[in-house]
C-alpha cells in the first residue's frame, strides 16, 4: 500500500507548469508640470503719444540726441523769423517822383528827410519851395544814389524818406463816415502792393471814409502802394483788420450795406444797390473773395462782360463800381 507523502501533488507529468499570480502594478503617479511662466508682454508704443517728427524719448542716446538737435532745429528757423518780421517792419519807407512827394506835402504826410539830386532840372523847383515854406530841409546827392535807392528808376530826381505809417482802426473809419452816405472799400486780401495803391487812389478820389485791408498775407501800405496812389495814401485812412468777416460784421452794425464784387454773381452792377451808405468788397487777384466772406455779404454784382478775357484786373474793377457807386449816391440825392 503507498504511503501517503506530505509534499503536494504535482500538476501531472505533461510538463504543464502552474500560472502564476501575476504581479499588481502599482499606477505610476502623473509627473507634476509646473506651470509654464507668462511670458512678460512688452509695452506697446502704438498708442503712446509721441509728437510727430520727434523720436520717442524712451529711445537709447543716439534718439535724445536726435531729439536735442531737432528741437535746436526748430529754435533756429523761429529766431530766423523773428529777425526777418523786425527786419521788415524797420524798412524804410522811400516815395520818389514829383507829383508823389507834391502830394505829400500837401497832405501834411510826416516826412523824415527828402534827397534831391544834384543838377535837377527846374521841374523841382515849385516842391523845393513847398519844402522851404514847411521848414523841411532837403538834402543834394549824386543821382546815381537816387538810381541805387529807386524800386521802378522812374524818381525823377527827387525821393522822400516818410516816419512809418499809423493805420487807423476800424471805428475811427466808422467815426470818420458820419451817419450819412459812405464807402469804405474792404479788400480780402489783395497781394500786390501796386493793386492796393491804385484802389486806394481811385476810393480817394471817390472820396470814400477809408480803406480796409488783412494784416496777414495782405498787401501793406508800402514803397509800391504809397508810388501807385499818388499820395493818396496820405488822405485816406487805412485799418488792418485780423478777420475781414468780423469787420463786415461790425460794419452792419453801423448802418453799411455790404456788397461783394465777384464773377461769379447773377446781378449786375446797374441793377445792384451801389449807392448810399456802402462797403463795398473786392477779393484777391487768384482767389478772389473768400467763402466766408462771401457768406457775411448782402448781396453780389458783376460788371458786363462782352470780350474774351476772363475779368479786369481787381484794381480797375474796384475803380468801376467806386464811380457807380458816386454815380447813383448824387442821382439819388439830386431825386430827392
Amino acid at each position: 500500500m503507498p504511503s501517503k507523502s506530505n509534499k503536494p501533488a504535482s500538476s501531472g507529468t505533461t510538463g504543464r507548469r502552474r500560472p502564476q499570480p501575476q504581479a499588481q502594478t502599482k499606477p505610476k503617479p502623473k509627473a507634476q508640470t509646473k506651470p509654464k511662466p507668462q511670458a512678460q508682454m512688452k509695452p506697446k508704443t502704438k498708442n503712446k503719444i509721441v509728437p510727430r517728427g520727434l523720436p520717442d524719448a524712451s529711445q537709447d542716446k543716439r534718439g535724445r540726441q536726435a531729439q536735442r538737435r531737432i528741437s535746436h532745429d526748430r529754435n533756429r528757423q523761429r529766431t530766423k523769423r523773428s529777425r526777418s518780421q523786425r527786419s521788415e517792419a524797420a524798412q524804410p519807407l522811400f516815395v520818389e517822383g514829383r507829383r508823389a512827394v507834391a502830394e505829400l506835402l500837401e497832405s501834411g504826410a510826416h516826412i523824415k528827410r527828402v534827397l534831391v539830386a544834384r543838377g535837377s532840372d527846374e521841374n523841382l523847383a515849385p516842391i523845393l519851395e513847398q519844402l522851404d515854406a514847411r521848414e523841411l530841409s532837403y538834402e543834394l546827392v549824386s543821382r546815381q544814389m537816387l538810381d541805387d535807392m529807386s524800386l521802378r528808376s522812374a524818381h525823377q530826381g527827387i525821393v522822400a524818406e516818410l516816419e512809418p505809417i499809423s493805420y487807423a482802426s476800424l471805428s475811427e473809419l466808422i467815426a470818420a463816415a458820419g451817419t450819412g452816405d459812405a464807402l469804405i472799400v474792404v479788400l480780402d486780401h489783395v497781394v500786390d502792393e501796386g493793386n492796393l495803391g491804385a484802389i486806394i487812389r481811385s476810393a480817394e478820389v471817390v472820396g470814400a471814409a477809408g480803406v480796409v485791408i488783412a494784416k496777414a498775407r495782405a498787401a501793406s501800405v508800402g514803397i509800391g502802394a504809397y508810388k501807385t496812389s499818388a499820395g493818396a495814401a496820405a488822405y485816406v485812412p487805412i485799418a488792418q483788420v485780423s478777420n475781414i468777416a468780423s469787420a463786415l460784421k461790425e460794419l452792419k452794425e453801423a448802418g453799411f450795406w455790404v456788397g461783394a464784387a465777384t464773377e461769379h454773381a447773377e446781378q449786375l452792377a446797374w441793377d445792384a444797390p451801389l449807392e448810399g451808405r456802402l462797403a463795398l468788397v473786392m477779393g484777391s487777384e487768384e482767389q478772389g473773395i473768400s467763402q466766408l466772406v462771401r457768406q457775411a455779404c448782402d448781396f453780389e454784382c458783376k460788371l458786363l462782360q462782352r470780350g474774351k478775357i476772363e475779368s479786369l484786373n481787381v484794381a480797375q474793377a474796384a475803380t468801376v463800381l467806386c464811380y457807380e457807386w458816386l454815380r447813383n449816391t448824387i442821382q439819388r440825392s439830386k431825386e430827392s
